[in-house]
């Protein structure tokens, strides 16, 4: 009878494991996927089915992360892979790629101004002023933009926004 309970507690514990792993690999962070499978084959080698799934699983993480490598050189390659990122719903991963385009001095309008529209729908309101002021800095037509774009609508309201997209 204490046997049974064992052997339920650990497959338990595997299956939770095995869980989490697939949970990060749904988010589609590779590497933590790949490190918790790998931990889950260590402690758990008697679970022989999710054993087998889990070593496909890393082989396909590994498949997946050489897919994701994209070499980004120009502004333009900066814009529309963050575009891409967005689309997929990944807006950190966008925000990450945008801050690496500034990072390379690609610290356009059109990159400013996709920064302040992640973050509004993000609602980090004091970063997406600060990345709006930037973007308008650099080109005016932002202001306008920036007054007829939805993702704004929660900071119409806001004396900070209408002082930035004033039109004089």
């Amino acid at each position: 009878m204490k046997d049974q309970k064992i052997k339920k507690d650990e497959y338990q514990k595997a299956l939770a494991a095995y869980g989490q792993a697939m949970k990060e690999f749904h988010k589609r962070e590779f590497d933590k996927a790949v490190e918790s499978l790998e931990s889950f084959i260590e402690k758990h080698p008697a679970e022989r089915e999710f054993v087998d799934r889990a070593r496909m699983y890393i082989e396909l993480c590994k498949s997946l992360q050489k897919k994701e490598r994209v070499t980004l050189k120009t502004v333009d390659d900066y814009f529309f892979y963050a575009v891409y990122k967005l689309n997929q719903g990944d807006h950190e991963g966008a925000l990450k790629v945008l801050e690496k385009a500034v990072e390379q001095k690609a610290d356009e309008g059109r990159i400013q101004y996709l920064i302040a529209d992640i973050q509004a729908g993000l609602g980090r309101v004091e970063e997406a002023l600060e990345a709006l002021k930037k973007a308008i800095q650099k080109d005016k037509q932002y202001r306008i933009l920036a007054q007829n774009e939805v993702d704004f609508e929660p900071l119409w309201e806001d004396k900070r926004f209408k002082a930035l997209t004033r039109v004089a």
